[in-house]
């Protein structure tokens, strides 16, 4: 196992309680570096998900299928793992935890579930913590070398492209190492970087923490962390003139208009969205508009049949066939 993998694990562990992160250090080496979420809930043994499967954690620190073997969660466990992610500052984060999350140093994320309270104004904040999802980031660094390619509109720019896979397929770690590659400069543009405005709704993307990403994003790329993708793009159109705008998890009515502002503007896409195929896609009325008027020119579908981030399909989106 990369030590480097178990690092990025070991270090996740500092936000967590002190018994819970120490019978989670316990976790055997080869399992370290392949966690991808570590769910805790109030009453309920720990749990973790990797490789497609979820395992309840022993006392310690064996994996276990039988929820009998699993080490419980308590209150008092769940308060202290709430007040390391938040530094003990609530109100520092109040605007995250209104989104249902907080991303911390390394671009993880901790979703929260818990009581919400809503306002004048909508949610205001959550209280009474019921559970805590720690998803570990790890980024792929050359991951999208081999779709490069298919993207590539030369001499000088990108085809508009949607990626599109089920959950935890990989879509997320894929767009980052496109925004990364395009930014830098592909071989293919002749080592041409593009400008990338990045509109990172959900933090997911590049990890911003203290104004810092936490990924490598590339050379030539701006963002707007926590920004709705209609507010970002207008934003990135008028003040950062990106020739590329790349957005995570779309799906609403507004998020195309957004794309539509940036074609009117001559702003080229990279999007991705949750489905496993292209009539998923046309049942989803918001999308169904910019599918017909054959908006997207490469649909790149993943799944996990190999892996995270297994290409399924590329589909060529004036005729939607195969180019594969």
């Amino acid at each position: 196992m990369d030590e480097k993998e178990i690092v990025i694990y070991e270090n996740v562990l500092e936000y967590i309680s002190l018994e819970l992160s120490h019978i989670l250090k316990n976790i055997p080496n080869k399992y370290k570096g392949i966690i991808e979420e570590i769910r805790l809930r109030y009453g309920v043994p720990i749990n973790i998900y990797l490789n497609n499967s979820d395992y309840f954690v022993t006392s310690k620190g064996s994996l276990t299928k039988n929820k009998e073997e699993g080490r419980l969660v308590n209150k008092q466990e769940l308060i202290e793992t709430f007040q390391l992610v938040s530094n003990y500052s609530v109100y520092a984060f109040e605007e995250e935890i209104k989104n249902g999350f907080i991303t911390l140093r390394g671009g993880h994320r901790v979703g929260i579930g818990g009581k919400v309270l809503y306002g004048t104004k909508g949610i205001e904040t959550i209280r009474n913590i019921s559970s805590l999802n720690i998803r570990i980031a790890r980024e792929k660094i050359g991951v999208s070398e081999k779709l490069i390619k298919y993207i590539i509109d030369f001499p000088q720019t990108i085809h508009n492209t949607l990626i599109v896979s089920p959950p935890q397929c990989g879509k997320t770690t894929i767009l980052r190492d496109l925004i990364r590659n395009l930014s830098n400069g592909s071989k293919l543009l002749g080592g041409k970087g593009l400008k990338v405005g990045v509109i990172d709704e959900r933090s997911e993307l590049a990890g911003m923490y203290n104004g810092m990403p936490q990924f490598q994003i590339g050379l030539r790329t701006d963002v707007l962390d926590g920004c709705n993708k209609k507010d970002g793009t207008i934003m990135l159109i008028r003040a950062m003139s990106p020739e590329i705008i790349a957005m995570d998890e779309i799906g609403s009515i507004t998020d195309v208009d957004a794309i539509h502002e940036a074609l009117k503007a001559g702003v080229k896409i990279i999007a991705t969205i949750h489905g496993s195929n292209l009539e998923d896609l046309l049942s989803k009325r918001s999308l169904r508009m910019l599918i017909e008027d054959k908006i997207f020119k490469r649909y790149i579908f993943l799944d996990n049949s190999k892996g995270v981030g297994t290409i399924k399909d590329i589909i060529e989106g004036d005729t939607f066939t195969s180019i594969i």
